[in-house]
């Protein structure tokens, strides 16, 4: 039961990212979203991976190295829209 709690949740944030993001690309814009929530969000999950590896906890090491991803295309896409909205 511990180990599905894990997971469910990982698939949550997971999904609630995901969903953020692709709202963001769907709409062409990332008004109200602040370059350093995925900026500070990389750094952070890079440093739970380590954590998470350090201390043999696969469920968060798997679901932080998946948000190292996620955030990158989340802080990628903020950008780029933003350089979009300027020109």
């Amino acid at each position: 039961m511990t180990e599905f709690i894990g997971w469910f949740s990982s698939f949550v944030l997971l999904l609630t990212l995901t969903i953020q993001i692709h709202k963001q690309w769907r709409e062409r814009t990332s008004r109200g979203v602040s370059k350093w929530l995925f900026s500070g969000q990389v750094v952070a999950e890079i440093g739970f991976v380590t954590y998470s590896i350090l201390l043999e906890n696969w469920v968060f090491a798997v679901t932080n190295a998946v948000l190292v991803a996620v955030n990158f295309v989340g802080l990628y896409l903020t950008l780029k829209l933003r350089r979009l909205a300027v020109a």
